[in-house]
């Protein structure tokens, strides 16, 4: 049951008109079941894969609180251990065994061990990385443990979020569990509102773009230079506008219960650098990376060069995150690289230009913008390719195999409406300094623009009910 299915829409309607006309006690417990049926309508038996997770730290919470120094420290330890070998039997043993597999053959080793078959129970980087910053934030004395097995259990499970996010603190989002939620008209405007833009993103611009930027990516080398690159573009739009569809549809969800969810997208490709990037995209995740890995491991305490360490380890672990695959973890230190290489420069005070005057400065950002966005696009390629092969197959095209005569006019022509259609709403993004700013509008303008956008999804919209993207971490 995705977002995008009318499935989801007949259950959406009955759980919300169930919500208004409960009482509080009974609105969680509600949920509760809702987000269980909503994640049984994938695997059905892989819910008691998640109740054991949500009994391992619900427990783990209470202890942790409950105990002091080495017992406390050891609590926090089994919880840890217990949560990630669950993620590591099945996200990662079969990536893991089949590189050791590798190993024994190439030294002529006898290595009995097979793979698992199983399949990754969805969303498991989710919920895992949602429960594991509870325990730790418990154990710092940041937040008091949960005692109440339903609010907790909701926390984990709460549906909007359940499969792709964002990843919520429990210092953020378990407040508004344990209180009534006061639902307000403008909350209510807003989340529909999210939920149509969302909607517009994934089924409109991301699943028309996936025809591009599958089409190029099931070809088989020699492949041609400027097919790569448009399928780059193609994909770049493609992966923001269907994780930020999800991530805008989840947080309008939770405005019509009286939720308040962290915003996980702000115009990422507006970045000039890295690490203004990593502020901008997948916001719940680059900030768990900072706080639980980055600066644990010392952050920027030390001297310069285990700063640039600790960067790599973290955007290391950050790929291998995503996925059980050498392509990822190329991704992971590709982006710790120049996130590296960014603060090494600040260090040095370098500037390769010095703008003066405000046409020069706008000038000169928007030429940061347009190369950053390369270098991003670049990222993107280690990040979708199949194989490590089909990387180098395809940076070879574009260095040596790249003729504007071989341009697909049809595969360039859906790359560049789509992807212009996101470009345009989110420049009116930039310049009012508000993602949702159309709300602020005066009423024709408001009307005019959900209609349009009702309408491109009635006539362009893909209504196959396509899986998001980050359904698979």
């Amino acid at each position: 049951m995705v977002f995008n299915s009318y499935q989801f829409l007949i259950f959406f309607v009955i759980s919300y008109l169930l919500y208004l006309v409960l009482n509080h006690k009974w609105q969680n417990i509600m949920l509760l079941v809702a987000s269980c049926i909503f994640y049984m309508a994938f695997i059905p038996v892989y819910i008691l894969i998640l109740f054991l997770l949500i009994l391992i730290d619900y427990f783990a919470g209470m202890w942790i609180e409950d105990n002091l120094g080495e017992k406390k420290k050891l609590f926090l330890i089994i919880s840890i251990i217990s949560t990630c070998a669950v993620l590591f039997v099945f996200k990662y043993f079969n990536f893991f065994n089949g590189n050791f597999a590798l190993i024994a053959k190439f030294f002529g080793w006898n290595y009995p061990i097979g793979v698992l078959n199983i399949i990754l129970p969805i969303g498991l980087s989710f919920h895992t990385f949602q429960s594991l910053s509870y325990v730790v934030e418990v154990y710092r004395g940041r937040q008091k443990a949960q005692r109440h097995f339903t609010t907790y259990a909701l926390y984990v499970m709460f549906f909007p979020m359940l499969v792709a996010g964002p990843i919520e603190r429990a210092g953020h989002l378990m407040p508004q569990l344990t209180a009534p939620r006061i639902i307000t008209r403008e909350l209510v405007y807003k989340g529909f509102y999210l939920m149509l833009w969302g909607l517009f993103q994934k089924v409109v611009i991301a699943d028309n773009l996936a025809m591009v930027v599958n089409d190029v990516f099931a070809r088989q080398a020699p492949y041609d230079g400027i097919a790569v690159l448009i399928a780059l573009y193609a994909f770049a739009f493609q992966i923001f506008c269907d994780f930020a569809g999800y991530s805008n549809i989840a947080i309008g969800l939770g405005n019509c219960m009286g939720f308040d969810i962290m915003t996980n997208f702000n115009m990422p490709y507006f970045s000039t650098n890295p690490s203004e990037f990593w502020k901008r995209w997948h916001i719940s995740l680059s900030s768990w990376l900072r706080d639980y890995l980055y600066i644990p491991l010392g952050g920027n305490r030390g001297t310069k060069w285990q700063t640039y360490k600790n960067l790599l380890i973290t955007m290391f672990l950050g790929g291998l995150w995503h996925g059980a695959a050498w392509t990822y973890i190329i991704w992971g230190v590709f982006h710790g690289a120049i996130l590296a290489l960014n603060k090494y420069f600040k260090e040095l005070n370098y500037k390769f230009f010095s703008p003066r005057g405000a046409f020069s400065e706008r000038l000169w950002f928007v030429i940061r913008i347009i190369f950053f966005f390369q270098v991003t696009c670049l990222g993107w390629l280690f990040f979708r390719a199949t194989s490590i092969e089909q990387i180098w197959q395809m940076i070879y095209s574009i260095l040596f195999n790249f003729n504007l005569n071989q341009i697909e006019f049809g595969m360039f022509s859906k790359m560049f409406v789509f992807s212009s259609v996101i470009i345009i709403i989110q420049y009116f993004q930039y310049k009012k300094d508000d993602l949702n700013f159309i709300l602020k509008e005066n009423w024709m303008l408001r009307t005019a623009f959900y209609c349009t956008l009702y309408l491109l999804i009635i006539f362009f919209g893909v209504t196959d009910g396509s899986n998001f993207i980050y359904f698979q971490f």
